[in-house]
C-alpha cells in the first residue's frame, strides 16, 4: 500500500457515495429501525490533488446524518444539488433526502418518490442524472423502469414494453425480469443490467422502443449478474465506453455496445466458489486509469484487474492488486468473517479505493503500482 485510512461505523453499510465538496455519503442496511445516513468528511489526504506527505489527521469526521425508518439498498447523491436518493425494503418506492446547510448537522428526509406498482415486493435500483433537471432512473424489473424529476416527482419517462406492436426487441426479452443495475449513458440513453447478465438500451425519446444489447455466456440459470459502465473523455460517445459484466461466479465480460454481436473480452476473476446469494456483487471502472477495474462480493477481499490484453478466451484474470484489510479486520455481526459489501472509486485519485464490509469497517487505501506497469 502506499496510503490505508480506516474508520469504524456503528452498522454494516452496502453503500458509498461520492457528494458535493468531495463528501462521502454512507448508510446502514440493517432490517431494524433507525438505519443511519451519514455524510463524512475524508481525511485531508484525500482532498488534495497532490500527495502532502505525513497529514496529522487521518481519520473520517461525520459532518451530518440522519435515519432512514427502513433498509437502506441504495443511494445516490443527485449531482449539482444537496439531494439524496435512496432504496430499500419493503417495496420498490423511492426516499429523497436533503442534506442539510452549513449551520445544521441533519440530513433529513423532504419527499417519497412513489411508484405505479409501489406495492412491488423488490426494491428499486436507482441511478441519478442532472442535465435537464435533477432526474432519478429507477425500477425493479424490466418493463418498470422510469425517470422520474427528483424536486417535482413528475414522471418522465416509463418503459413500456408491454403489448406494444412497435417495440424493437432483439431476441426474447421478458419484461418481468428482475433488473441488478441500472446506468445513464447520457441524458437520453439508458442502460439496463438484468439480474440474468442480459443488457438492454433504451432511449428516453423513444418510450416504446428498447434494444437488446447482448445476452451473457451459456451459464446456469441461478447465476446472478451485475454491471459496471465507465464514463470517457468529456465528447466522446458513451456508447465507445466498453461495459463490464460479472457474474456470481466469477465471470467477467466486456462489451462495446457499438458491437454488440460479439464479447470485446470474457475472464474468469480469481474468486472463492459463490456463496447463497449474490446481493453484494460489485464491478466498478476506474475513472481515471485506461482499463482497469474492480471487483468485489465474495469474501472480505477488493480485486483490481489490467483488462489490457484480455481476450474472448474465458482464462483465469490475475489481479494486480488485493485488498485484504477487511478480511483481518474481525468477524461481522453473524460472526462470519465479513464481506465487503461495496467498493468505488476515488473521482480524482488514479490508484484510491474506498471499500466497505459488513464488520461496520470503510477502508479507503491506494495501492503502489507493481513494477513494470505504467
Amino acid at each position: 500500500y502506499r496510503d490505508l485510512h480506516t474508520f469504524e461505523l456503528q452498522a454494516p453499510t452496502r453503500l458509498i457515495e461520492w457528494a458535493c465538496g468531495n463528501r462521502v455519503c454512507v448508510a446502514g442496511y440493517g432490517q431494524s429501525d433507525g438505519n443511519e445516513i451519514l455524510q463524512l468528511i475524508p481525511p485531508p489526504t484525500l482532498l488534495t490533488k497532490e500527495a502532502q506527505g505525513l497529514c496529522p489527521e487521518r481519520d473520517f469526521k461525520v459532518e451530518c446524518g440522519g435515519f432512514s425508518e427502513r433498509p437502506v439498498y441504495s443511494l445516490k447523491h443527485v449531482p449539482d444539488t444537496s439531494l439524496l436518493v435512496t432504496s430499500g425494503p419493503p417495496d420498490s418506492s423511492l426516499q429523497v433526502w436533503q442534506v442539510s446547510a452549513e449551520d445544521s448537522d441533519v440530513i433529513r428526509s423532504v419527499s417519497i418518490i412513489a411508484t405505479e406498482n409501489g406495492t412491488e415486493q423488490s426494491w428499486a435500483k436507482i441511478a441519478t442524472i442532472s442535465v435537464r433537471a435533477p432526474w432519478v432512473l429507477h425500477g425493479s424489473r424490466l418493463d418498470r423502469v422510469q425517470i422520474t424529476e427528483v424536486e417535482s416527482r413528475k414522471n418522465v419517462y416509463t418503459a413500456d414494453i408491454q403489448g406494444k406492436p412497435n417495440v424493437f426487441i432483439f431476441g426474447k426479452v421478458e419484461g418481468s425480469e428482475e433488473l441488478s443495475t441500472l446506468a445513464f449513458l447520457d441524458c437520453n440513453t439508458l442502460l439496463l443490467c438484468c439480474a440474468t447478465g442480459r443488457l438492454c438500451l433504451a432511449d428516453t425519446r423513444q418510450p416504446q422502443s428498447l434494444v437488446e444489447a447482448m445476452s451473457v455466456p451459456s451459464a446456469p440459470c441461478t447465476e446472478q449478474w451485475c454491471m459496471g459502465t465507465r464514463h470517457g473523455a468529456q465528447g466522446s460517445e458513451p456508447s465507445s465506453q466498453p461495459v463490464a459484466r460479472l457474474s456470481s461466479r466469477g465471470l467477467l465480460t466486456l462489451t462495446d455496445l457499438r458491437k454488440t454481436s460479439e464479447l470485446l473480452a470474457l475472464a474468469k476473476a480469481r474468486v472463492p466458489s459463490p456463496g447463497s446469494g449474490a446481493e453484494f456483487l460489485c464491478v466498478s471502472w476506474a475513472p481515471a486509469l485506461e482499463g482497469y477495474l474492480a471487483i468485489s462480493g465474495f469474501d472480505g477481499t477488493v480485486h483490481v484487474y489490467d483488462t489490457q490484453g484480455w481476450d474472448s478466451s474465458g482464462r483465469e484474470a490475475e489481479p494486480i492488486f488485493v485488498h485484504k484489510g477487511h478480511a483481518f479486520g474481525g468477524a461481522g455481526g453473524s460472526g462470519d468473517p465479513p464481506l465487503v459489501t461495496v467498493h468505488t472509486w476515488h473521482l480524482q485519485k488514479p490508484r484510491t479505493l474506498l471499500s466497505a464490509a459488513s464488520d461496520g469497517s470503510l477502508h479507503v487505501w491506494d495501492w503502489v503500482q507493481p513494477c513494470g506497469k505504467c
